[in-house]
């Protein structure tokens, strides 16, 4: 896969070398390193150009990111994966239920990322899998993939610094309260490879937040959002305090009325990795949550 970026230098930019202007530009040290592998990967009025050259005003600067070698160990299967928006920087999956993200023991082609890698076989492009948020294999909704080196250095540290803003719906078990939030630590339960648990003595801080949308005798639907990204945040500190996910197999395995947890990633927000734009996006409840109410 190749990608051609291509940007005219304003006098605001008068006298910055090229290394300096394109780390504005949210370029990463592993970005500039494979630019400087790459022939003519940078090009100043047309010529190659070093990282050190100073740029003046009016000058167009071009990088071109080339990926010749996809993903390695991902095989690339043919499915129809939910797209709900593409560009050249970036992919955004409404992902479905009882779908790993990345291939796994047991799980090793029927992952999203054997998905996307089949979608892009098809049109005869190579891929590097980099997906920026990560869901369990059985919650629902929204992912962002980066499709090239530079939106992926992008997001990722946008990612670190929680510059992407998610909101899940859940439903829960019990009346839930109109709002609140839920400060415990969590840690890997002892003896197990994938259980976590609430620990105040060794856990890592958690933060979520949550706010009740909607509720009936039985269940009750909320709005969440987290402050920090602990695995299986959400359904530990739901069911910690007394409003567990039904169908979650770890931790409330009640599968009388849904197969799976009832967890979906509603709205992704970010700012473009390129362009800079704001980027909104949601996608409905799915139904097998939606009948709970």
């Amino acid at each position: 896969m190749e990608r051609r970026l291509r940007y005219v230098i304003k006098p605001e930019y008068d006298g910055y070398t090229i290394e300096k202007y394109l780390k504005l530009k949210r370029y990463s040290h592993g970005c500039l390193v494979h630019l400087k592998k790459t022939e003519e990967g940078i090009k100043r009025n047309g010529v190659w150009a070093y990282t050190k050259d100073v740029l003046q005003a009016g000058d167009v600067l071009e990088t071109v990111f080339v990926e010749e070698e996809a993903s390695e160990n991902i095989v690339a299967v043919e499915m129809t994966p939910d797209i709900v928006y593409e560009d050249e920087d970036i992919l955004v999956i409404n992902k479905a239920a009882d779908t790993p993200i990345h291939p796994s023991q047991g799980n090793y082609e029927n992952s999203l990322a054997n998905g996307v890698a089949g979608y892009f076989k098809h049109k005869g492009e190579n891929f590097v899998f980099r997906c920026i948020n990560r869901l369990d294999r059985d919650t629902t909704g929204l992912v962002v993939i980066a499709k090239n080196m530079l939106s992926g250095a992008v997001l990722n540290q946008a990612m670190i610094q929680r510059e992407i803003h998610r909101i899940y719906l859940a439903v829960v078990k019990g009346e839930l309260p109109e709002s609140g939030t839920i400060d415990f630590p969590i840690a890997r339960k002892g003896g197990s490879t994938i259980e976590r648990c609430v620990n105040l003595e060794c856990g890592e801080r958690a933060v979520t937040h949550f706010q009740c949308v909607e509720k009936n005798e039985k269940y009750s639907l909320a709005k969440i959002w987290l402050e920090t990204g602990r695995t299986h945040q959400i359904r530990v500190h739901m069911n910690a305090i007394g409003y567990p996910l039904p169908g979650d197999f770890l931790y409330h395995p009640d599968f009388s009325e849904i197969g799976r947890q009832a967890l979906h990633s509603w709205r992704l927000e970010f700012m473009h990795p390129v362009t800079g734009a704001l980027m909104k996006f949601e996608q409905p409840l799915p139904e097998d949550m939606r009948k709970l109410l």
